[in-house]
C-alpha cells in the first residue's frame, strides 16, 4: 500500500502530539483513545480501517506499541520529519516529569512523605503487573494455534522472569523461533513447503539469540554504555508491553549493576505508570540512578530509538507486515512467553517488598483492580496515599 502524507504543518503536529504527551495518563489504552479522537474522529487524517491496521501492526512489533502508533500517525500526516517531531512531542513531557520525580524518589535521603509515597505505591506495583498480564491473556488464548505449545511458552516466560531475569530476552526469542519452526514443520508434513522463507527466518531468529551476549561484550565498558545496553533491550526486545522487561531491568539495575535498591526500583516502576506518556519511561529512572540526568536522557533516547526506526524504515510496509505469516508465527510463540514473563514479574517485584504493611497495600490493590475494576493510576495513587499516611502518623515507613 502506498501512503501519502496529509498536508499538515509541523506546528500542528508539535502542538497536538505534545498535548497527548501531557494528558496521556493511563498507559496505552488512553494513548490509543486520544490518537483515535485526533486523527480519525476530529481531523479525519486517517480512516478507521487504516488506524485499526496500524494498531495491529504496532502490537506485533517489539517495543512500546502506543509510542509506535503515535509515531506512525505523525508520519502519516507529515512524513518523516513529522514522525520525528510528533514522536518527540509525545515522549518528552513524560520524560521531563519522570526525571523530576526521580530526583526526589532516588535521592539518598528523600523526605519522609516521599519515602512513604514510594513504599505505598511500590506495594501496589505487583498487583499492576498481574493486571497487565491478565489484560493480555484472553486475546492470546483465543488466538492460539496449539494449546500445549501456548501453555509451554507461557510457563517458560513465567519461569524465566522469576529465576533468570537477565536472560529473559533469550527465552522470548527462543519461544518465537520454536513456534516459527513448528509451523514450518507442519507445512512440510502437509506437503506444502520445502525449506522456505519461514525456515530461513527461523535461522535468523536463532542467530538473534546469540546477539545479546555479543552486544553485551561490545558495550561492557563504562556506565553510559551499560545504560545504553539495558535501554536497548527495553525498547527493542520487549514483546507485549512495558511490563515484559521489568524482570530484565530489575536484574540489571538492582542485582547486576547495583544502580538502585529493590525499593527504589519499585518506585521507578510506579513512576512509569502514573506519569503521562509511555510506561517504558521507567527506564529513564534507571538511567538517572546510574548516571544522573545524562543517564536518564540517554536511556530514554536509546529505548525509543527502535520505535522510530520501525516506523521510519518500515511505515510503508505496515500492511504487508501485518499479513506476513512468519511474523505472525513468531509472535504466536513470543507473545504467550511475554505474558508469562509479565505474571512472573509480579513474583520478582513482590520479593522487593520490605515492610509488612506493604502486603496489605498489595491485597487492597488487587481488590481495586480486579473486584472494583478501578484504573492503574488511581490504584497506585491510593497506595501512595496510604504510605504517606503511615509515614507521617508513625514517623517512619517501618512502624
Amino acid at each position: 500500500m502506498y501512503y501519502r502524507a496529509v498536508p499538515v504543518s509541523l506546528w500542528t503536529v508539535l502542538r497536538e502530539w505534545g498535548r497527548i504527551g501531557c494528558i496521556g495518563f493511563g498507559g496505552p489504552p488512553s494513548h490509543i483513545r486520544l490518537l483515535r479522537q485526533l486523527c480519525v474522529e476530529r481531523r479525519g487524517w486517517l480512516d478507521e480501517r487504516e488506524f485499526e491496521d496500524a494498531i495491529a501492526v504496532c502490537n506485533v512489533l517489539p517495543g512500546p506499541a502506543s509510542t509506535e502508533l503515535a509515531i506512525f500517525c505523525a508520519w502519516r500526516v507529515r512524513g518523516r520529519l513529522g514522525a520525528l517531531v510528533g514522536g518527540a512531542a509525545f515522549i518528552v513531557p513524560g520524560l521531563i516529569i519522570i526525571l523530576v520525580l526521580a530526583v526526589l524518589f532516588v535521592a539518598s535521603s528523600p523526605p519522609l512523605a516521599v519515602l512513604g509515597a514510594g513504599a505505598g505505591a511500590g506495594g501496589a506495583v505487583p498487583a499492576v503487573a498481574v493486571s497487565a498480564g491478565a489484560a493480555l491473556t484472553g486475546a492470546s488464548w483465543r488466538n492460539r494455534r496449539a494449546t500445549a505449545r501456548w501453555v509451554l511458552y507461557l510457563a517458560a516466560g513465567f519461569a524465566a522472569a522469576g529465576t533468570i531475569g537477565a536472560w529473559l530476552v533469550l527465552v522470548l526469542l527462543g519461544c518465537g523461533a520454536a513456534e516459527l519452526t513448528a509451523r514450518s514443520l507442519e507445512k512440510r508434513r502437509r506437503g506444502g513447503a520445502d525449506r522456505d522463507a519461514g525456515g530461513q527466518a527461523a535461522d535468523k531468529l536463532r542467530g538473534l539469540a546469540v546477539a545479546p551476549g555479543t552486544i553485551t561484550w561490545l558495550v561492557g565498558g563504562g556506565v553510559l554504555a551499560s545504560v545504553a545496553w539495558v535501554a536497548f533491550k527495553v525498547g527493542g526486545l520487549s514483546f507485549g508491553g512495558g511490563f515484559v522487561i521489568i524482570p530484565l531491568m530489575q536484574s540489571d539495575a538492582v542485582n547486576h549493576y547495583h544502580w538502585m535498591t529493590g525499593a527504589q526500583f519499585l518506585n521507578a516502576v510506579a513512576l512509569g505508570q502514573i506519569t503521562p506518556g509511555p510506561v517504558v519511561q521507567t527506564v529513564a529512572v534507571v538511567g538517572y540512578a546510574a548516571a544522573g540526568i545524562v543517564g536518564g536522557v540517554l536511556a530514554s533516547a536509546v529505548a525509543f530509538a527502535p520505535s522510530f526506526a520501525f516506523v521510519l524504515l518500515g511505515g510503508r510496509h505496515f500492511d504487508r507486515i501485518r499479513g506476513d505469516q512468519r511474523v505472525r508465527s513468531f509472535l504466536d510463540g513470543a507473545g504467550p512467553a511475554a505474558i508469562g514473563a509479565i505474571f512472573g514479574s509480579a513474583i520478582t517485584l513482590t520479593r522487593e517488598l520490605t515492610h509488612p504493611w506493604q502486603y496489605l497495600v498489595l491485597a487492597g490493590a488487587l481488590v481495586l483492580l480486579f473486584a472494583l475494576r478501578r484504573g492503574v493510576v488511581l490504584t497506585l495513587l491510593a497506595g501512595a496515599a496510604v504510605g504517606v499516611a503511615i509515614a507521617l502518623a508513625t514517623g517512619t515507613v517501618s512502624p
